[in-house]
């Protein structure tokens, strides 16, 4: 028995890797999550289990130890388990936890990267993180912390030229006040909704008034000059 840890990728199914599909036309079971492209399914045999377990704001269909308990209990009766997982596995996306269950009842596993959405929807954009003379560095930080915490490891003091928000929506005025004690109100952000999918959208403003702007999720933020220099190259128009 093996299980394999897989990323979907951004969201357009086309954009999963070809290692994810080999490994999915060989699944006997399939535990796949929200943001995870319900199109990539069809690369599972037609005879294939397919188990929805995904999270999503504000609405938590299991817990990550119901999510652990489950794989387990598949990878125990079946030769081939894929967990399918939006993004990236490592990328916010719990993977580090599900293989340490994994490691405690001996059970094989390979991990299959994905493209993370913190860099592949504003690249299918045009939007580079990076670029010569603008930004040199950039920096990927989750919106929303787990609220058990007894304190938060995010202190938005970051120094990198791009700053990469995932899951921040729902705190987005907060976060964005915390930014504002380091960086100017000024400074451009772009909101990529649904980012790679048909209703991707844009919504550009600052870190003084993002926070005003209608944002539908899921949806991430890219902050810094970067955004500036997309706008000027293509002319956006936007607000």
């Amino acid at each position: 028995m093996v299980v394999y840890l897989i990323g979907a990728g951004p969201g357009d199914a086309d954009l999963i890797t070809l290692k994810a599909v080999k490994a999915l036309n060989k699944a006997d079971v399939v535990l796949y999550d929200y943001l995870a492209n319900e199109d990539i399914l069809a690369h599972a045999p037609e005879t294939a289990e397919r188990i929805y377990v995904g999270k999503k704001a504000g609405e938590h269909y299991k817990t990550q130890d119901e999510i652990n308990e489950l794989i387990i209990k598949q990878a125990q009766s079946h030769e081939n388990v894929v967990r399918l997982k939006g993004g990236d596995p490592f990328v916010f996306g719990r993977g580090g936890e599900e293989i340490l269950a994994l490691m405690e009842h001996d059970i094989k596993f390979e991990v299959i990267p994905g493209v993370t959405s913190a860099v592949g929807a504003p690249t299918s954009l045009g939007l580079p993180v990076t670029h010569r003379g603008v930004a040199t560095s950039f920096t990927v930080v989750t919106g929303h912390e787990d609220p058990t915490k007894p304190e938060s490891q995010v202190h938005w003091d970051y120094t990198a030229d791009t700053l990469i928000i995932l899951m921040g929506i729902g705190n987005i005025k907060e976060n964005t006040a915390q930014i504002m004690k380091y960086r100017s109100a000024d400074t451009p952000v772009c909101a990529i909704e649904s980012g790679t999918l048909p209703n991707q959208n844009l919504v550009f403003g600052t870190l003084g008034d993002i926070s005003d702007k209608k944002i539908n999720t899921p949806a991430i933020l890219i902050i810094g000059d970067v955004v500036s220099m997309y706008k000027d190259i293509y002319n956006y128009q936007g607000d």
